[in-house]
């Protein structure tokens, strides 16, 4: 007998809820800039509780051949990388025309 999913009532097999819950996510990608002048990468916008984050935070790691973490509902991601992680992401069934890549932001501890 099979599971039935909570969300859809389809049996697991049938079930399309993380195909749909990748497509309408509103996903932000931008750099910053951290200590000693490290970029980081940010992706911001995926739902914690629709998709597993450290699942994909081990993917794009892999993917971008850099470290990173998953904390505070985002992901960081060691350099800059926002070309390829929209690629990425869309290579993994998000929507690229909801995937939004950002000039950098300022991060970070000022100098005087």
């Amino acid at each position: 007998m099979s599971k039935i999913c909570d969300v859809c009532g389809l049996p697991e097999e049938l079930c399309a809820c993380d195909d749909f819950a990748r497509e309408v996510q509103a996903v932000k990608v931008f750099t910053v800039r951290r200590r000693f002048g490290k970029l980081m990468t940010i992706i911001e916008g995926i739902d914690e509780h629709e998709i597993d984050i450290k699942d994909l935070t081990k993917t794009l790691k892999a993917k971008c051949a850099c470290g990173g973490t998953a904390k505070n509902g985002q992901i960081e991601l060691q350099g800059d990388h926002k070309v390829r992680v929209k690629e990425v992401l869309s290579e993994m069934g998000f929507s690229s025309d909801n995937i939004e890549i950002r000039d950098s932001k300022k991060g970070g501890k000022k100098r005087r």
